[in-house]
């Protein structure tokens, strides 16, 4: 049993859902991106996943498209992400995930990348620019290396929701509404409608992402999903900080507020 698959049979066990969290590595420095990968650990995130810097992440809003400007000028490159995450496994078995785009992928070698994802540790990869019908490149891939390939559907892609749900790895990820990635004030998606449909598919743990930034958000959406994606709130703490120690802190407090809102009966 991979170590997501894990994560969520234990919260199912505890009655408890999956708070996934992510930060955009080397923002504001890979030192950093560390120890906010600890940080939200302890503060009670089961789930990370970590943002590689592209230069056009079509699927990111203004927030996250800063941080992948601001960690690109640090030169942040796969390879020292990849170091971070083989050092992070020394002291944590957080399942962590990799959210980036195919040309990353093209780039390093498909094969490679896999490979070595599978020897540092990863548990998984979000590719948003990878439609499911063009999959073929990456297929072997699946079968040869233990590292989930984390798939995407929208309440209104239902005509494909059915082999995409099928085929599911680690968790399925949830697209609470159209557009990209941010915060949101609120969602018009009827999620006892998209549920209601996904389920008829799949028993694969489900979790919603785009714009879930604040407790309430939290408390409205936790009943329809097994777990809650909390991205561009997160990566706003960072960079509203001044320092690394107090981006630690937001962070921190941040996530340690969501759990909260989280476990909330």
């Amino acid at each position: 049993m991979s170590r997501i698959q894990s994560r969520f049979k234990t919260l199912k066990d505890m009655d408890k859902k999956a708070l996934i969290t992510f930060v955009t590595a080397g923002d504001p420095d890979i030192g950093t991106t560390r120890k906010l990968v600890l940080e939200m650990e302890k503060k009670g995130a089961d789930i990370i996943e970590l943002g590689i810097p592209y230069s056009d992440p079509i699927a990111e809003g203004p927030v996250i498209q800063a941080a992948n400007t601001r960690a690109l000028k640090n030169n942040i490159r796969i390879r020292d992400i990849m170091e971070m995450v083989r050092e992070l496994r020394e002291v944590t078995e957080i399942p962590l995930v990799f959210l980036l785009y195919f040309n990353c992928i093209l780039q390093y070698g498909i094969e490679s990348f896999f490979k070595d994802c599978s020897a540092i540790g990863l548990d998984g990869v979000i590719i948003p620019d990878l439609p499911f019908e063009e999959r073929d490149e990456i297929e072997s891939m699946m079968s040869l290396y233990p590292v989930d390939v984390i798939s995407l559907v929208s309440p209104t892609s239902k005509e494909r929701t059915e082999k995409v749900a099928k085929s599911a790895q680690g968790f399925l990820y949830c697209v609470s509404s159209l557009g990209v990635t941010g915060v949101r004030d609120d969602f018009n998606t009827d999620f006892e409608e998209f549920f209601s449909y996904i389920d008829r598919f799949s028993t694969i743990p489900k979790a919603i992402g785009f714009g879930i930034s604040t407790p309430e958000h939290i408390r409205k959406l936790k009943k329809y999903a097994d777990g809650l994606i909390v991205g561009s709130a997160i990566v706003r703490q960072v960079e509203n900080s001044r320092s690394a120690d107090e981006a630690l802190m937001k962070v921190g407090n941040f996530v340690e507020i969501l759990r909260r809102a989280m476990d909330e009966s």
